[in-house]
């Protein structure tokens, strides 16, 4: 076992090599990033640096130019910069793995090359992979291309004759296939400015979709990104833009890190307007009843007010519908509005104010979360300081980090969050990491090691060298991948958007022939325009459209108030079809707090000698390790003895006067080179084994014992899985930054199927993704490091009171109580939920069947046909409202001892 194994956090030194394979954004190549401060003329075309991703962006003898005023070369020089990716802008600098050799899945030869290196930037199948796809596909002796993830990473898996062409020829082939493929073929995202409901995005979507040269377009209305993959053969990014402008929408590329536009008020005026209109809705909606019903006024009174009711709370959708009418599109917002109109001209004014009321009362809420959700994942950047203290000369003087440059050095003190990404020119000292990676204990940095923004220095002092601008830190990476895995759209999500697009138009047609079909079947002008009336209130979703609100209203009422906050119906849904669940450890299954858990006394010594002795020493110092001996003691009442002269050993422990005795506690690589007792190795051996970090306590020469520190399970945690798997959870995985040792212990301890570790937050992202691919997977997580891999699952699920604002706003399900035993309630209620709606839809869909069928005989009048409908409403509603009653089936879980290794006494 290794010394770093042995050791845990404290003491021993963490491999980072992966880091910098894994995650983009290296430090050996730096990168031109743009701005406000800019030279560059971003509108001209020509070169199109986005293709490759910046792997080559003008380097010269191996090192990245910089451009800036001092340049010495004229910067109008036809380079497109809308070709970028401006997400991140990271050069990665990954290293590619090699071309492998296993048999294809049928059998026969296949190649493997790793996706990377042979199609930059790509991470799907879909878009640019296609052409890939087609064009090794038309090469002689290639029977097969497609992407190949067994490995546990994205390969290009070649189907080939071995007696038509070679490895080395096609090894050749497709690297330059995928280099014609990359410059050709990009991607690019803007922030979309100006959308209030996801039908608008829906509109920029299709609008977009259907421009020459898009191979795929996404909009996310959560995250108001547009995604598209395009021909730079045949579009012209600035199109794009003049296209989304006409549509009445604004794009604008987005900085890194940022998850919000920098134009003020970048969301329109929705966020502004859409709650005072639906309040001034229901006002006038509720002063003309009152009118009505007790003839305070002429009848005209009331109706000018519900007219009034209608133009204030359609107003948006009003405004939806005219921008989908001139795309040629119907849409929901379209039905809604002409729904409305067809109620207003059969007289019933009320029916049409109140449907536009609860229809914009829906829009308004979802439309304030979303923007909420935005502002916290922008706070993101809040864990970075806002200065970094910069060495100039003989000075240090404090900064802004968006002012300081590669290459200069920072001084980082104890108790002080790291203000850049960098790498460690002086001093030692343990770092808290657990808002980036997850690890549980603060890892031992020392000169050369790789340090983040956003981490927390916890001994000593550090000059740092700025490896990466503030823009390029871990912690924008981060923000750039929660915002952009909004765009990936499920199955679901773009099935319901076919259907809509399908069923709209064919009503609204049906609407418009009707009437013409009876005239010419001899029907007078005016019944004929009456029963199409008719036919229009019967088909219009009125109940269709309250069906699933009402449902979705009252079980997120009830998650509120059994302790779960639930951000939508489609998290409803999307949760109660989860069959795997992924963990993340720190403050998820674990409280995230190290705690002394064993305490084995050599013979002949006392616990209290023992731990009192530890005590004393570890007071001098504010580690976390030493909190957990010093709390501990106060915890047994044991009396602990003053201690002086500490000198901290990076990595291995501390030293220290108890009394006149000088005291060790550590490691057992503080004692290299010394005769260890064999039963004090033993137990030490026992505890790693465990996953418990391990300090061996010495006084005045003699080994008093052994102490085991870790961090402990949540309580109940143990009981959360198994009801889960009763309820149907078919998969279980823990995903941490942690070491294995102590992954696959907590994993063991808790009983879950699998533990995946150490990993990143984009191997996070990765795991999930691959996980998903067998089942729909929700993750369960807290802190800066989930909030990627909680976007990327079909269900983010985030811890309440430990959970950073982040994970809690990136999650679309929030435990608020930070009690696990919430999550078994929570997916039931969604099951439950999820049948209501069904039983809506049924409901909904089977009464306007038969008023349609009713209107189009002309079985039912228009009266009849708008109390039943409205019948069908109310039905509906009371069934959603059922969902209010729901409550959990089991108790929150007690505080419950974590299992393993209990406290031991000599």
């Amino acid at each position: 076992m290794s010394e770093q194994k042995k050791s845990g956090a404290r003491f021993g030194s963490l491999n980072i090599k992966g880091l910098k394979e894994a995650q983009p954004g290296g430090n050996a190549v730096q990168r031109h990033v743009h701005g406000p401060g800019c030279n560059h003329d971003h509108g001209h075309e020509g070169h199109d640096h986005q293709g490759h991703d910046h792997h080559d962006h003008d380097e010269v003898d191996g090192k990245t130019h910089v451009h800036s005023a001092s340049c010495s070369h004229d910067h109008d020089h036809g380079h497109d910069h809308h070709g970028h990716d401006h997400h991140g802008h990271a050069h990665s600098q990954r290293v590619i793995r090699p071309p492998a050799h296993r048999p294809a899945e049928g059998g026969g030869s296949a190649l493997q090359l790793d996706l990377e290196g042979t199609l930059p930037g790509e991470t799907d199948d879909q878009g640019r992979f296609a052409r890939l796809e087609a064009a090794l596909e038309s090469q002689h002796g290639i029977i097969d291309v497609h992407l190949r993830r067994d490995a546990g990473h994205a390969e290009v898996c070649i189907h080939y004759q071995p007696s038509l062409v070679s490895v080395s020829k096609l090894v050749a082939l497709a690297q330059k296939t995928g280099a014609q493929v990359a410059a050709r073929y990009l991607h690019h995202t803007w922030f979309v400015r100006g959308m209030d409901s996801a039908d608008a995005a829906q509109v920029i979507e299709h609008a977009v979709s259907k421009m020459k040269g898009v191979l795929t377009a996404s909009v996310a209305y959560a995250s108001e990104r547009l995604v598209i993959e395009y021909d730079k053969a045949e579009l012209k990014l600035p199109d794009v833009e003049a296209r989304v402008k006409a549509l009445g929408y604004g794009l604008e590329v987005p900085m890194a890190g940022h998850a919000c536009s920098h134009h003020a008020h970048g969301g329109g005026l929705a966020p502004l307007l859409e709650l005072p209109l639906v309040v001034v809705s229901g006002v006038l909606l509720a002063a003309g009843f009152v009118v009505e019903h007790f003839a305070l006024a002429p009848p005209l009174v009331a109706t000018v007010l519900w007219a009034l009711s209608m133009a204030s709370g359609g107003f948006f959708a009003i405004r939806g519908s005219v921008r989908s009418i001139a795309q040629l599109r119907i849409d929901i917002e379209t039905m809604m509005v002409v729904a409305a109109l067809g109620a207003a001209v059969l007289g019933a004014w009320f029916e049409g104010a109140f449907l536009l009321f609860l229809f914009s009362a829906g829009h308004a809420l979802e439309h304030r979360a979303m923007e909420k959700a935005r502002r916290s994942i922008e706070a993101l950047g809040q864990l970075r300081p806002e200065v970094a203290r910069v060495r100039r000369g003989s000075e240090v003087v404090e900064v802004p980090v968006a002012d300081v440059k590669r290459g200069e050095r920072i001084v980082v003190r104890p108790g002080d969050r790291v203000p850049l990404d960098g790498v460690i020119l002086e001093g030692k000292s343990s770092l808290d990491q657990a808002a980036i990676t997850g690890e549980s204990m603060p890892v031992a940095r020392k000169p050369g090691d790789e340090v983040f923004s956003g981490t927390i220095n916890c001994e000593a002092a550090l000059e740092v060298e700025v490896t990466r601008l503030s823009s390029e830190s871990v912690l924008a990476r981060v923000v750039d991948m929660v915002a952009q895995a909004e765009a990936q759209k499920g199955k679901r999500q773009r099935f319901a958007q076919r259907l809509e697009r399908t069923v709209a138009p064919l009503v609204m047609a049906s609407a418009v022939v009707f009437p013409v079909v009876l005239v010419l079947l001899g029907t007078p002008m005016k019944e004929a325009v009456l029963r199409a009336v008719g036919l229009l209130v019967a088909a219009s979703p009125c109940a269709l459209a309250i069906s699933t609100p009402s449902a979705v209203l009252s079980a997120v009422a009830a998650a509120a108030r059994g302790g779960v906050l639930i951000k939508g119906g489609i998290y409803l849904e999307l949760l109660s079809g989860i069959r795997a669940i992924a963990f993340d450890k720190t403050g998820t299954l674990t409280v995230g707090r190290p705690r002394l858990l064993t305490t084995w006394a050599a013979p002949g010594v006392t616990r209290e000698e023992l731990l009192g002795t530890a005590a004393g020493a570890e007071a001098l110092s504010a580690h976390p390790l030493a909190k957990a001996v010093v709390d501990a003691a106060a915890e047994a009442r044991i009396a602990v003895p003053a201690g002086r002269d500490l000198e901290a050993i990076h990595g291995q422990g501390i030293r220290a006067k108890v009394g006149d005795d000088a005291v060790e506690v550590g490691s057992t690589a503080l004692f290299a080179g010394e005769a260890i007792p064999a039963e004090v190795t033993a137990e030490v051996a026992r505890l790693e084994e465990a996953g418990q970090t391990t300090m061996v306590v010495r006084r005045a020469g003699r080994y008093l014992g052994v102490l085991g520190v870790a961090d402990t399970l949540r309580g109940g945690a143990r009981q959360v899985v198994q009801a889960l798997k009763a309820g149907g959870i078919e998969r279980t995985v823990m995903l941490s930054g942690d070491n294995a040792l102590v992954a696959r212990s907590i994993a063991q301890q808790v009983g879950l199927d699998e533990a995946k570790a150490p990993l990143m937050p984009v191997d996070k992202v990765t795991a999930v993704k691959e996980l998903g691919r067998t089942y729909p997977v929700a993750m369960v997580g807290d802190g800066v490091n989930d909030a990627p891999a909680l976007a990327a699952a079909a269900v983010g699920v985030a811890m309440g009171g430990a959970g950073s604002d982040a994970a809690l706003e990136t999650a679309d399900v929030v435990l608020m109580s930070d009690d696990l035993a919430k999550l078994p309630f929570a997916l039931e209620l969604s099951k439950r939920a999820t049948a209501v709606m069904k039983q809506n839809l049924v409901i909904a869909l089977g009464v306007s069947a038969v008023l349609v069928v009713a209107a189009v005989l002309g079985i039912t009048r228009i009266s009849q046909a708008v109390v039943l409908h409205e019948g069908s409403t109310l039905l509906v509603v009371f069934n959603g409202l059922r969902l209010l009653a729901f409550r959990p089936k089991t108790p929150a879980s007690p505080p419950q001892p974590a299992t393993g290794p209990q406290p031991a006494t000599g």
